[in-house]
C-alpha cells in the first residue's frame, strides 16, 4: 500500500508540473501577443494559461483522492 501512495504522489507532483508548464508557456504566448498586436496569439495565450491552472487545480485536488481508492 506505501507503494501506491507513493505512485500517487508522484503522480500528483508531474500533473502539477505539467500543468505549471502549460501555464507559462500560455503566458509567454499571451505577452508575445501583446508585444506583436496579435489577437491570435493573445487568445491562444489566455486558453492556454487557463487550462495549464485546470490542470494544476486537478492534480492539487483530484490526484490525492485517488491514495484513499483502495484503502
Amino acid at each position: 500500500m506505501q507503494f501506491f501512495t507513493e505512485a500517487v504522489n508522484v503522480l500528483k507532483t508531474l500533473v502539477i508540473a505539467l500543468g505549471a508548464g502549460l501555464a507559462v508557456w500560455g503566458v509567454v504566448n499571451l505577452l508575445e501577443g501583446y508585444g506583436n498586436d496579435n489577437p491570435g496569439a493573445k487568445s491562444q495565450g489566455i486558453k492556454q494559461l487557463m487550462a495549464g491552472g485546470g490542470v494544476v487545480l486537478i492534480g492539487t485536488t483530484l490526484v490525492p483522492l485517488l491514495s484513499g481508492l483502495f484503502s
